[in-house]
């Protein structure tokens, strides 16, 4: 069995140990609370990193670890795949994965990481490991979004969320917003200002759509939601679509009016959207195979 170990690498990696930054190290020095816990995370991820390497070096198993960062490259020969981070590992881990390879996710510093997609830690990590290897680990089918940019496929593994805003998080971005039906019929529009929109899957409905005012989804759900952030609204009027919970079949799309607009998709950097761009939104045909969620 192939199975490879994606493990993050930590901010004192980064900063300390390899680029020795100046500005970082004088903020240890100084023990600015800027930088107080960036040795302790990294003690706590490298141990949890040495216990799953630990238990992986006793099986009968061909064991690939690599370093998650941006530019990720999964052997094609993969059936396991196993992060070792928070949920920024897995995200940009599972940007590269398709429908048929099951993910584990492990939260190596729990203490200041957000790990919602991870099953366990340090403590459960080589038990699920066990199972996730025997095959006896619960899985979860996540419905991941689908970006159409102009007519073209973007992307059809966005697992979190889509933000399109202007460039500036201080200017107002504009856009006409029209929902649609699986065969393409206008369900309903609406010309909009705002601070931007969010667009998700039910798995990113527990993060910023819902800090914005969306609603949380069955996590197995196979729906689609957006939020807008902060409309504008003259006095006597009111928006009508501000947030909404779509079937599946149904789709989100945004015409930009807005000349320096950006597209950011699960965090990552964004891709520039100018005046007149199509974008549209919609269930992918390829879910993401998560084990060791059950009873989320």
């Amino acid at each position: 069995m192939k199975v490879v170990l994606v493990a993050k690498e930590t901010s004192f990696t980064r900063f300390v140990t390899e680029a020795q930054d100046a500005r970082t190290l004088e903020l240890l020095d100084a023990k600015s609370p800027a930088v107080a816990r960036l040795q302790s995370t990294h003690d706590e991820h490298v141990a949890t990193v040495e216990v799953l390497r630990g238990w992986l070096s006793k099986q009968p198993l061909d064991v690939l670890e690599l370093q998650g960062n941006g530019d990720l490259e999964l052997p094609s020969d993969a059936e396991l795949v196993v992060t070792v981070g928070g949920d920024g590992t897995f995200l940009a881990t599972s940007r590269r994965l398709g429908r048929d390879v099951p993910v584990l996710g492990i939260n190596s510093a729990p203490s200041s990481s957000v790990g919602f997609f991870c099953a366990g830690d340090k403590f459960n990590a080589t038990e699920l490991l066990c199972r996730a290897v025997e095959g006896t680990l619960g899985a979860t089918q996540l419905a991941r979004m689908k970006v159409v940019h102009n007519g073209v496929v973007r992307t059809k593994r966005v697992l979190n969320e889509a933000l399109f805003c202007h460039a500036s998080p201080a200017a107002t971005t504009r856009y006409v917003l029209t929902l649609r039906s699986g065969t393409g019929r206008e369900i309903a529009s609406e010309e909009q200002k705002s601070s931007g929109i969010w667009v998700g899957p039910p798995a990113g409905s527990t993060a910023a759509l819902r800090s914005a005012g969306g609603r949380i989804l069955p996590l197995e759900a196979r729906r689609l939601q957006f939020v807008v952030r902060e409309p504008y609204q003259r006095e006597g009027e009111r928006i009508q679509l501000r947030k909404r919970v779509l079937d599946a079949r149904s789709a989100v799309e945004i015409i930009s009016k807005t000349r320096r607009g950006r597209l950011f998709l699960d965090g990552e950097p964004a891709d520039p959207v100018e005046l007149g761009d199509d974008l549209q939104f919609s269930l992918s045909d390829e879910p993401l195979t998560v084990l060791g969620l059950d009873g989320r």
